[in-house]
């Protein structure tokens, strides 16, 4: 008999992509949105600040596809440049929040006693505020702008990944594999950050894809108040605030932006939807 030459990872991969429509479909919708974003200044039409106000509040036409705002600027130009601040913004969020609550988490589940009594009661003090208002708070002591914006998102979204790690890190803390590592001399940030994290980022990974559209939610609500980025940078939840005001006479100025940001969240929910199914053991 002859033994069955193993899968290459290019085919692995493409296996269970195939597997999962949700993960490859996601997958498109956000690396459409990731192409706009970097090859913006090659797609837009126009100029995205240019005002022309002999052409304000024109209808969609040959011209300006998707329409002109109050200003005479061009919708379209400033949607595609709008993915800019909103993904840059997520990747902020992402790089400051994710590491600050798995690596509590880490630390919380590890040495228990006093440690995780500490950390989870500050945890627990921060998810006992609404994040969306506390965020909003923070961004008007701190003044709008992409980084506050992203900094007061961070500071509001990272307990429910200290939880997470501080479960996961307390059963791995009693298996024989931890013990087997600490038996060779493997201890302190080697088996914390070497061992154990590598087993608590998939689960961390998942809520995180999870959490992304909710981020892109909670950073269209900071433009929409005035309080994410300062105009008259493109942002897709400022286009919605303007678009309000003229909302039953030109709907498309409020309507697109909306639609790009449904667009995109629901494109991070199927992306994490399929990595559930992807790393579920029972769909090997």
């Amino acid at each position: 008999m002859t033994a069955l030459s193993p899968l290459s990872p290019a085919r692995l991969l493409k296996r269970r992509l195939t597997r999962s429509p949700s993960a490859t479909t996601g997958a498109t919708i956000i690396l459409v949105v990731l192409m706009v974003a970097l090859l913006a200044p090659w797609l837009a039409p126009f100029d995205p600040n240019l005002q022309e106000t002999a052409k304000r509040l024109m209808p969609p036409g040959a011209e300006h596809w998707l329409g002109t705002d109050a200003f005479g600027r061009d919708i379209l130009s400033r949607l595609i440049y709008g993915a800019r601040p909103t993904l840059l913004l997520v990747i902020f969020v992402v790089v400051l929040m994710a590491p600050v609550g798995i690596t509590i988490g880490i630390l919380a589940g590890y040495f228990g006693g006093l440690v995780e009594r500490g950390l989870m009661r500050i945890t627990d003090i921060v998810m006992s505020f609404p994040r969306l208002l506390l965020a909003f708070a923070f961004v008007a002591i701190m003044g709008p702008g992409l980084l506050n914006g992203a900094l007061a998102l961070a500071l509001t979204s990272w307990p429910a990944y200290a939880r997470q790690a501080r479960v996961e890190t307390a059963k791995l803390a009693k298996s024989d594999y931890l013990a087997a590592a600490e038996m060779v001399g493997i201890k302190g940030p080697r088996l914390l950050f070497g061992h154990i994290l590598p087993l608590v980022l998939p689960s961390a990974t998942i809520r995180l894809a999870l959490d992304l559209s909710g981020i892109i939610l909670a950073a269209a609500g900071l433009g929409f108040l005035g309080l994410g980025v300062r105009p008259p940078t493109a942002e897709w939840g400022s286009m919605v605030a303007e678009g309000t005001q003229v909302i039953f006479d030109q709907w498309w100025i409020a309507a697109t932006p909306g639609l790009a940001i449904l667009v995109t969240s629901f494109g991070f929910n199927l992306l994490a939807d399929g990595l559930r199914d992807l790393t579920d053991p029972r769909n090997d």
